[in-house]
């Protein structure tokens, strides 16, 4: 492949400090430069990914723990028709890879290798017979017909129909109906005895070969559980071989970093947020108080609920987002500096992604110049922040590569899409700088990114931003909104916004408000606060996730979300919504309170109800004008009960009697 050496040298140098040095042979002929390099303990990036077996036997060899990173030029830029111009590509990705990235926490999961088979026939039992001597089997027929029973009874056979089911590799919880044992002089077909409902099962694996619906969604995800078509013979092979291998202890990452404090899901038993549990396609998660909780075991990393929460709670670990835009920090400002123009960015996941970019360089002709490939674990982990901040940073578009039939829905990425097209839209960059592209054909790739980048040329910011990056998201995501505001081809003050979208304002109707401030107290994030000096509530907009608790929680219904980008709000300071005189205590002249709630309270009670008639009514009506402290003070000194009060007793037939009496 050719090598554009001035370009890459001067990219790498200004992008990222990086020295250039080139081989033909790094992984054979050349090894002994490699160990030298190892040896200083400087860091290394290696524009090779084929041989990397060899190269951490050069680091072995070298006998350093120094990090090296891998970088794949060949594929992504070198293989490709534009090749004589990919030298800034190749510098961008040779720059990212160098930035290392925090590696996720570890989810374990154990397995003692219990196996319940699931099936309708002799299927089900010749799957167990097979898995028998490397799993503890047992075989529950659903709605079976004619089964001819084993001829010896090496595991259990049961009749049953899976009502619900729960858990994961290690821990699954099934509740059976119709359960039944067979009896065990069965001649010519399986006769099994009276049923019974609601049994449990407890297993490690469950091989699911009924044929029938999944028991769990989004089922190729869920760890433990298999499932084939029985009547697929290669597919049942490869269940069998896949099931045989699941004794042991088991590592899986930790896809999603959760902060309780931070979730805006519920307050006083009144829900608002609720992003996450509407996308995650394996119901990892659930409500839990004012919280929600996420089963890291369960969790398969798609990643849409860490892009769609608002607040931070539910953070992707890999990487992280903060880990991501610094990477997408030093590719851009490299390509940049190599000479390139119009980046268009194709973020696409290491198991479609990448083989099909490699057949496209090897069958056709590669990837455009322009177009720089990034792999993440899941391209639904790619939020609102990341994006502003790449567009921030002078990209001309951005590229989401997902299979043509995805193995869970990506409502959550369409959302992400559509929020911030209609925000790029409006701020110059072009008709729809971020699009999807859906196959599984390397041919169609090429084309749909070769239409990208044609259409994308000129549309990069002028003079691109330089921030870095944030490690909490949503620090990220106000100063990725800001510097793309900054940087916008035809900035504007604000942007609607459709219902649902995680930014906005609120809208007070101040002459039904109260001031009673219980949305100050429900708002998760803040965005809502008072002041101690006077009654006041005031907004700053933000740090609004528009949860909608405030709303559900006014008692009022005085105050309406409004979805909106309103830059010139986000850079003010705390803005008033309502603010009253303040009442000022009768003893003391400590301010307390609101003047018309005060007023409003004496008006109703004084002299319409029986508690503040008469003299002692006004005593406690002058009770309800103190200040707290002075209340105590007056209860504490004049030993006042406030219902130490004769109340009005209704009159009975007895009281007739007797005034009738005293008259005769």
């Amino acid at each position: 492949m050719p090598l554009d050496t001035e370009a890459l040298a001067k990219g790498l140098e200004a992008g990222c400090g990086g020295r250039l040095e080139t081989a033909t042979q790094l992984c054979r002929a050349e090894i002994a430069r490699l160990e030298t390099a190892f040896a200083t303990g400087a860091p290394v990036t290696i524009g090779c990914t084929q041989e990397e077996a060899a190269f951490a036997d050069a680091a072995e060899a070298a006998g350093t723990s120094a990090p090296y990173a891998l970088a794949n030029v060949r594929e992504t830029g070198g293989w490709s028709a534009d090749a004589q111009s990919a030298g800034p590509k190749m510098a961008a990705l040779l720059a990212m890879a160098s930035v290392p990235v925090s590696d996720a926490a570890l989810v374990t999961l154990e397995s003692e290798g219990v196996a319940l088979v699931l099936g309708r026939d002799e299927v089900a039992i010749e799957a167990a017979r097979r898995l028998a001597d490397h799993l503890d089997v047992t075989v529950l027929l659903d709605r079976p017909g004619e089964v001819v029973p084993p001829r010896k009874a090496d595991f259990p056979v049961l009749k049953g129909r899976v009502r619900n089911a729960a858990g994961r590799l290690g821990a699954f919880e099934l509740t059976i109906d119709d359960y039944a044992a067979p009896s065990p002089a069965s001649r010519a077909a399986l006769v099994f005895g009276s049923a019974r409902d609601g049994a449990t099962s407890a297993c490690d694996v469950v091989i699911d070969l009924t044929g029938r619906d999944p028991l769990f969604p989004a089922h190729d995800l869920r760890p433990g559980y298999l499932r084939a078509d029985p009547r697929d013979p290669v597919a049942v092979e490869r269940l069998l071989l896949d099931a045989s291998t699941l004794v042991g202890t088991f590592d899986k990452p930790r896809y999603v970093n959760f902060d309780a404090g931070l979730c805006a899901h519920s307050r006083s038993r009144i829900v608002g947020c609720t992003r996450c549990l509407d996308l995650c396609p394996t119901g990892a998660i659930a409500p839990a108080g004012d919280h929600v909780a996420i089963d890291p075991a369960v969790c398969a990393g798609c990643g849409q609920c860490a892009a769609a929460c608002p607040t931070g709670a539910a953070s992707y670990a890999l990487p992280g987002a903060g880990d991501l835009v610094a990477r997408l920090r030093v590719m851009m400002r490299t390509f940049r500096e190599a000479g390139g123009r119009d980046a268009v960015v194709l973020f696409h996941d290491v198991d479609h992604g990448e083989p099909l970019v490699d057949a496209l360089a090897r069958f056709g002709d590669g990837l455009p110049a322009s177009v720089i490939p990034v792999a993440v674990n899941e391209i639904g982990q790619v939020g609102p922040e990341t994006l502003a901040a790449l567009f921030a940073y002078g990209a001309a578009g951005a590229l989401f590569l997902a299979r043509a039939r995805p193995k869970h829905p990506l409502d959550g990425l369409a959302r992400t899409v559509e929020t911030v097209n209609t925000i790029l839209v409006a701020l110059g960059f072009g008709a729809a700088p971020v699009g999807v592209i859906e196959t599984d054909d390397p041919d169609a790739l090429g084309a749909a990114t070769r239409a990208a980048a044609a259409a994308r040329a000129g549309a990069g910011s002028a003079v691109p931003a330089s921030f870095l990056a944030q490690p909490k998201k949503r620090q990220l995501l106000e100063i990725a909104f800001r510097e793309l505001h900054r940087v916008a081809p035809a900035p504007v003050p604000v942007v609607p916004l459709a219902a649902g979208a995680p930014f906005g304002g609120i809208v007070v109707d101040v002459e039904g408000c109260t001031l009673c401030l219980s949305c100050v107290s429900a708002c998760p994030a803040d965005a809502l606060s008072d002041n101690a000096e006077r009654p006041m509530l005031r907004f700053t907009e933000s740090l609004c996730v528009q949860c909608g608790l405030c709303a559900a929680t006014c008692p009022e219904g005085v105050i309406a979300l409004e979805p909106r980008l309103d830059f010139a709000a986000w850079d003010a300071p705390k803005r008033v919504l309502k603010e009253e005189e303040p009442f000022c205590c009768v003893e003391c002249g400590k301010a307390f309170g609101t003047r018309s709630t005060i007023e409003r309270v004496t008006e109703k009670l004084g002299g319409r109800h029986w508690m503040f008639a008469g003299a002692d009514g006004e005593r406690r009506l002058r009770v309800l004008q103190m200040c707290e402290d002075c209340r105590v003070q007056a209860v504490v000194d004049e030993s006042f009960d406030p219902h130490a009060v004769e109340r009005a007793r209704p009159r009975t037939s007895e009281d007739y009697i007797r005034e009738r009496g005293k008259l005769s």
